[in-house]
């Protein structure tokens, strides 16, 4: 809340901002002191507008959180208005009758101004379906903030019509309009001393390839799954896990939640552990200049959900917890809807219980749990699905520390090297067996 309330304070500069940029609403900055856009012009900053839902999706996850009124007719009223605001001017109705959104830059840093970046118009989406309910439930403040009924009936027809691009012939969801056209990057001639590619390469040459920084696809696969069949999810997740170099540290803990929900157990595992470690292993040579808080606040979404499996929308909070074999146990606690609920998952089972407040509603699996206070429930954990494992860029799998492969080997490629010297490399690889051998532990 307090973080919001921070938006909703610099919305004035925010609002000038999208004067500047010939839009209406408002524009939330790249990279902020005060309030204002701190960065110069640059592709990859200034048209990175899906900031701006991003702040829409934090108002609605906090309002599925709490149900906290005031701030929904407030705060939350207001950051909702204002951002679907920008997207109604930033984006337009084709002649094919769908709502595009061109000319951005999505979470990927090595794709700049696309037409339809996926992640950002489902965000867009949500962002707009938002406001309209928010104004619907709070007529008097709406109207006070100037929103009137051809507004929100204009929001909702955009956000019915928002293009998602799909590639029918590879049967995968475009990151952009027409990125699946382009050319691959050539990863077998990239070594390793060639990472992090933008320190060797003009981003001129990334812009037009396929390769990826950081995940946006599977943001969008995890924060908008609702968006997406199971089948499309698996074949999304594989098909740009072949083109993730993970040069960004933003990166591993989104793809450890959505292989979790997958079923790759073992890669969720690598991928959290990546997460986690990026400070204390050093993992990119530059913690003497600070620490990495997004990669490590991304530790724990990685356990919370994806092993966690834990999603929050306006039903009933839901949850589909499954561990590694590495793990024997995962325990955290959540605070919803003025309750502490705490999950427990082993292997096999999980247990839900209410710690402090009244009864709560859960889902696990699907199914709907009515948990009393301080009546623990207990529910078995179905088998994770079986489907071949994704494959990672050459030499950008992450180092191995779930198990084996499916060929018995621990790190085939050298891929326990991938942010690292041939000796910290070594120890993260000897850390990954000694975590293999103490199965059991915690």
């Amino acid at each position: 809340a307090a973080a919001l309330c921070w938006r909703r304070n610099i919305l004035p500069a925010a609002r000038e901002r999208a004067a500047q940029l010939g839009l209406r609403g408002a524009a939330f900055p790249w990279r902020t002191i005060a309030g204002r856009e701190c960065s110069g012009y640059w592709p990859a900053g200034t048209a990175a507008f899906h900031v701006n839902a991003d702040v829409a999706d934090a108002v609605a996850r906090y309002l599925h959180a709490t149900g906290d009124e005031a701030f929904g007719r407030g705060t939350g009223l207001e950051l909702a208005v204002e951002t679907a605001r920008l997207w109604r001017s930033l984006g337009h109705h084709g002649h094919d009758g769908r709502f595009h959104i061109d000319g951005v830059t999505g979470p990927d840093e090595y794709s700049a101004l696309a037409d339809d970046n996926l992640y950002t118009n489902l965000m867009a989406q949500a962002n707009l379906r938002l406001a309209a309910d928010l104004a619907d439930r709070f007529p008097a403040e709406a109207e006070a903030l100037g929103v009137d009924d051809e507004e929100t009936a204009a929001w909702r027809d955009a956000a019915d019509a928002v293009n998602l691009p799909f590639n029918p012939r590879l049967g995968v969801h475009e990151q952009a309009a027409g990125f699946t056209g382009h050319q691959r990057w050539d990863f077998a001639a990239t070594g390793p001393e060639c990472y992090p590619l933008l320190l060797h390469f003009p981003y001129v040459d990334l812009y037009r390839k396929q390769v990826v920084k950081q995940a946006d696809l599977a943001l969008a696969l995890y924060l908008r799954g609702e968006a997406f069949s199971e089948e499309q999810k698996a074949a999304d997740f594989s098909y740009y896990e072949e083109l993730t170099v993970r040069d960004s540290s933003l990166s591993a803990a989104v793809q450890a939640v959505v292989a979790a929900e997958l079923g790759h157990l073992r890669l969720a595992y690598d991928y959290l552990a990546e997460a986690a470690l990026i400070d204390l292993d050093d993992l990119q040579h530059n913690s003497r200049d600070g620490l990495h808080l997004a990669s490590l606040a991304g530790a724990w979404t990685a356990l919370v959900a994806g092993l966690g499996g834990f999603r929050l929308g306006p039903g009933a909070p839901a949850f589909a917890p499954r561990l590694p074999p590495e793990l024997s146990s995962l325990c955290f606690r959540l605070r919803l809807r003025g309750r502490t609920l705490r999950v427990r998952a082993v292997q096999g089972s999980a247990e839900y219980l209410v710690q402090e407040g009244g009864s709560l509603t859960v889902r696990h699996f699907g199914e709907e749990l009515r948990l009393e206070p301080g009546r623990p429930e207990t529910r078995p954990v179905p088998p994770a699905p079986a489907r071949p494992e994704p494959v990672q860029p050459q030499g950008r799998r992450p180092a191995r520390r779930g198990g084996p492969l499916p060929d018995g080997s621990w790190d085939g490629d050298g891929s326990a090297d991938r942010f690292t010297g041939p000796e910290q490399g070594k120890a993260a690889r000897d850390r990954g067996i000694r975590a293999g051998e103490r199965k059991g532990t915690r």
